[in-house]
């Protein structure tokens, strides 16, 4: 499995994300990945791809979210391919939280869209407005998102665990969704055909006429927290720095409260 063949990142992408590797007593345990029946392409090409027995079932039951649900499950029990994903960095058991980019040489753009067809949406909001999210618990695949995103787009991106589950929310949207969409679903990418066709759509997409341009967020370097300490006054250090005074005295505030870490001393 060399991750550096978009298909094979992909796939370990998508299983990262979506599959579960369960370890049984000596040699026994087993690979599953469980979708939603209208997807099942992909598990075939996955079954293409792997040299080892494996199968496909389906089912239909009742969920909390719909009375009659359809599935289909990809199996696979090989123990040389179970260690051979092991390896590469897919941990046996619960994994939502230590997930990380894999171990070794591998194909970004393709790692990334396996994770995003698994965990993440494609499309355009309420509004209009095109938009890629993923919402993951892997403080290292959301920062790696973040990294890649910003390489693409320019966009940064500073993530933040929500309050409610403890999940990462990361969302582009507009023109950086745009740009993304088109890196990571290029022509001919394995991937599920309703994100590729919602990724494709965004193409089209222009800024309406008289729609602001929001500027990217000026950040707060280290070198500005130590003027904004030693001066310790809003409007010394919004005229010292270039900055209003609202956001000087916000910046002081969370100093203070110790809600961002006190650069060190020079």
């Amino acid at each position: 499995m060399d991750l550096r063949v978009p298909e094979y990142a992909y796939m370990f992408g998508f299983l990262q994300a979506d599959g579960n590797l369960y370890q049984g007593v000596g040699r026994k345990g087993c690979l599953t990945v469980e979708i939603n029946a209208r997807d099942i392409h992909i598990l075939r090409q996955f079954q293409k791809l792997t040299p080892y027995y494996s199968n496909i079932t389906a089912r239909t039951r009742s969920t909390n979210f719909a009375e009659s649900h359809s599935s289909t499950t990809w199996s696979l029990c090989s123990l040389k391919a179970r260690t051979t994903l092991n390896e590469l960095g897919l941990p046996y058991g619960r994994k939502s939280k230590t997930i990380a980019p894999p171990h070794g040489d591998f194909s970004p753009r393709d790692h990334l869209r396996g994770i995003i067809d698994a965990d993440g949406s494609v499309g355009y909001t309420s509004k209009g407005f095109p938009f890629i999210s993923l919402t993951t618990a892997s403080t290292a695949i959301g920062t790696y998102l973040c990294g890649y995103t910003q390489k693409i787009t320019g966009a940064e991106r500073n993530i933040k665990r929500n309050a409610r589950d403890a999940i990462y929310n990361i969302l582009y949207t507009n023109e950086n969704a745009q740009k993304l969409a088109a890196d990571l679903y290029y022509s001919d990418c394995l991937s599920l055909d309703r994100k590729k066709s919602a990724a494709d759509s965004l193409r089209s997409w222009a800024r309406p006429a008289g729609m602001r341009v929001a500027p990217e967020r000026r950040r707060w370097t280290a070198h500005e927290d130590r003027v904004l300490l030693r001066l310790n006054s809003d409007a010394a250090a919004a005229q010292e720095l270039g900055r209003t005074e609202k956001s000087c005295c916000i910046r002081l505030w969370r100093l203070r409260t110790g809600q961002v870490p006190v650069p060190a001393a020079r």
